[in-house]
């Protein structure tokens, strides 16, 4: 996990011994409805389901056989590791009468029986058996598969579109983020913990907190703050996605002595930022990874999903006590101050839903995000208008 760009390594000393950081080209003016609008909410979904959407871990489904569920954007699937030792990504419906045909969020099982009329399906997705058969009527089996959903795995992650467009691979899709996401090896890794949070503020205010370079002093006096130099930050832009890099205190400090520094995750921290709703946190230990996934009716609510990697080779007592202690940090600065803070910002968007909110030179990564779902977003109304 030390896979550091040595332009990123120097330009950051740089801000450091000049008291700079990257700059936009230009402030950002975002429409505060844009947090608040049940029309802008069903634009971005729409953006959503275009896009190849992260939904399981390679690690989740280790085995041939094993299988985890997940609901993405309300829509159920079933991911699969197959006998061949591929990815499958199924709608989790029967073909009969619409049951899911697994209810447990994962296991390892041969096959899938729906629990309403007994109908199962192998890995493949093909259906295998119908009781009472010879009772239901002609029927050919070959046309009631389950319905297989775009999907692919690279780098330790399983993705799926759920549009079924898969005219360009994943690996044009990421573009530059392709190689950063090599570079982590995240495939080498397991889950150590994952927690889900639902919280009463829009997606895209937790995805601005979450790479937001202007607020730790402030926001987080007593934590984070105390360990991430404010307003230092060093923004790589890959098109759809990006990364920024922000200098641990330690850093600054050593600069600020003179003293000769190896470049390391000890001090700088990085965010993969993976349009439209991953982020993705190397530490020393572990990885940290998010994904925030909008509330499908209300745009005031979204769900968290935290998951903390590590490389079970690596593992000890001693690393693990220092990703819980890494957990404890974020969970405190998380939940007792970035999402109450959050909070105050969506009440007073719901309160009064106009006017823009200001994203400045400053603060380019979070500039980013809302940039590009305005593109996609023309994108799809100029494809409908057409």
């Amino acid at each position: 996990m030390t896979n550091i760009p040595e332009q990123v390594y120097d330009r950051m000393i740089d801000h450091l011994r000049n008291g700079t950081t990257d700059l936009a080209d230009k402030m950002l003016d975002v429409p505060v409805s844009n947090f608040t609008c049940p029309d802008h909410l069903a634009k971005e979904l729409a953006v959503f389901r275009k896009q190849p959407l992260i939904v399981a871990m390679s690690s989740e489904l280790a085995e041939s056989g094993s299988f985890v569920t997940r609901d993405i954007l309300g829509t159920p699937l079933l991911i699969v590791r197959k006998k061949d030792g591929s990815i499958a990504v199924f709608r989790n419906m029967c073909s009969h009468r619409g049951g899911k045909v697994e209810l447990e969020q994962k296991g390892k099982k041969p096959f899938f029986t729906c629990s309403y009329h007994g109908w199962s399906y192998d890995s493949n997705g093909a259906l295998r058996g119908i009781p009472y058969e010879d009772q239901l009527g002609e029927i050919d089996k070959n046309c009631r598969s389950l319905q297989s959903v775009s999907s692919e795995e690279r780098h330790g992650i399983i993705w799926a579109n759920l549009s079924g467009d898969n005219e360009n691979s994943l690996s044009q899709y990421l573009g530059k983020a392709d190689n950063s996401l090599k570079n982590y090896s995240v495939e080498n890794t397991v889950i150590f913990m994952e927690k889900w949070i639902d919280a009463d503020i829009n997606w895209k205010l937790v995805m601005d907190g979450a790479i937001d370079v202007l607020h730790p002093q402030f926001l987080h006096p007593q934590g984070v703050g105390k360990l991430i130099q404010t307003n230092a930050a060093v923004w790589l832009d890959y098109g759809r996605h990006g990364q920024s890099f922000s200098a641990r205190k330690r850093l600054t400090e050593k600069v600020k002595a003179g003293e000769k520094i190896e470049a390391g995750w000890r001090y700088i921290t990085g965010n993969l930022v993976l349009f439209p709703n991953a982020s993705l946190i190397p530490t020393p230990d572990h990885f940290e990874f998010w994904n925030v996934w909008p509330n499908l009716s209300d745009p005031a609510k979204c769900r968290i999903h935290i998951r903390f990697l590590t490389d079970p080779e690596k593992l000890n007592d001693k690393i693990a006590e220092r990703i819980n202690r890494s957990w404890e940090i974020l969970e405190q600065a998380a939940t007792e101050e970035d999402f109450p803070m959050e909070e105050t910002i969506q009440a007073n968007a719901n309160a009064q839903p106009s006017g823009d909110f200001l994203y400045g030179r400053c603060e380019a990564p979070c500039q980013h995000l809302h940039r590009q779902m305005a593109k996609e977003i023309a994108k799809e109304t100029r494809g409908l208008s057409s």
